[in-house]
């Protein structure tokens, strides 16, 4: 069974429950003072509190995403390198669909009434990267009158190592899009969901590592066309947009910010403006130092010609450490650049918070999109 599977974490609680029971009743009988007693009130103590311990891990693994398998887990799958497709990348599909679902809201399962929901794997011509990734597709798409309509499309990032599963359970993107155009409080807009590690399990922070994975190209080139091979989508920077949360926020402001010809605008939950470097990074910039400045947000505003984009930020005042530099961030992004933020006065770098702002920044970047 997998990592992510109900069925684990039901197991785990229903074993968690039983090992409690049997601590419970066994306890009595292992009251004396003799080595086998005393080893067996231990034995009991570890195992009730490991099995909770694991429960518990489950639990909030299921609901905030950060393993998506055994192997994410345990780290059994070692290599830095990027999915690449056998023979000739260009002869083959850039886009293939999986699989699809409904929308859970009422009525979910008509497309005209839900939108629908595809899971698909793209494959980049250019960056030879291939990932999986989730089309949410508004109602509008399937209705006749929009036919030869072309949508405008935001990219959903995750933070790493999320899941894009989560954005569909946990963030409820989809949901949300779909009650913000049914409200008329924002346009229909297809949703691109995906994780910002396109090379699992390498965090790239959306970077063309020189020699490794050119997870920006494949961002910025190789997914709009893939997506335009199968979809109305339109064809220009005016018509997307990108948000993401923690990796993802980072992600989506430097993907806008080195790319206006791509997108339009971006929307940064709670991201950091530098790329850090960790065991899970690894070198990102092979020792270029001018390369380490030119992903530096901050490095860029004060240094390079502002972009024509318009960028959304988030944090809170207490509960998240980017605060001081979001407001640094909003103070040095000048025209033609446009910002807008979301403060929070309490709230933390978690979904919780993420939760209570994908709807104010969701319609804030469907606003800023455009169907022509």
């Amino acid at each position: 069974m997998e990592l992510t599977s109900k069925k684990v974490l039901l197991l785990a609680a229903i074993a968690a429950v039983l090992i409690f029971a049997a601590t419970v009743w066994l306890w009595p009988r292992l009251a004396r003072n003799n080595a086998p007693a005393v080893l067996g009130r231990v034995g009991t103590l570890l195992a009730t509190q490991l099995v909770m311990i694991c429960a518990l891990l489950l639990a909030v693994n299921d609901s905030f995403g950060f393993y998506a398998s055994w192997a994410d887990l345990f780290g059994t799958v070692q290599g830095q390198g990027v999915v690449v497709m056998q023979g000739n990348p260009s002869g083959g599909k850039q886009l293939q669909v999986l699989g699809r679902e409904s929308v859970n809201v009422s009525g979910g399962s008509v497309p005209t009434i839900g939108g629908r929901i595809e899971k698909i794997q793209i494959t980049g011509r250019h960056s030879h990267i291939t990932s999986s990734a989730y089309m949410y597709l508004p109602p509008e798409y399937f209705k006749r009158q929009y036919s030869k309509r072309a949508f405008p499309t935001a990219v959903v990032l995750t933070g790493y190592p999320g899941t894009s599963e989560h954005l569909i359970t946990g963030l409820k993107y989809p949901v949300v899009a779909h009650r913000l155009a049914s409200s008329g409080a924002a346009q229909p807009t297809i949703l691109v969901m995906l994780r910002p590690t396109v090379a699992p399990p390498r965090d790239t922070e959306c970077m063309d590592i020189p020699g490794g994975p050119q997870t920006e190209t494949f961002f910025t080139k190789d997914l709009p066309a893939a997506i335009a091979t199968h979809y109305r989508v339109g064809h220009h920077a005016r018509n997307w947009g990108i948000i993401g949360d923690s990796t993802g926020g980072y992600c989506a402001l430097k993907l806008a910010m080195r790319n206006p010809q791509t997108f339009g605008a971006a929307a940064s939950l709670s991201g950091y403006y530098k790329a850090p470097i960790d065991p899970t990074t690894g070198s990102l910039f092979g020792g270029s130092a001018q390369l380490a400045r030119e992903n530096n947000l901050m490095w860029r505003l004060a240094h390079l010609p502002h972009p024509p984009v318009s960028l959304l930020v988030t944090s809170s005042k207490h509960g998240e450490r980017n605060y001081n530099s979001t407001l640094a961030f909003i103070k040095a992004a000048t025209p033609p650049t446009q910002t807008a933020s979301i403060l929070l006065s309490t709230g933390g770098h978690n979904f919780n918070t993420w939760a209570r702002e994908v709807p104010p920044a969701l319609q804030w970047l469907c606003s800023r999109l455009s169907d022509r």
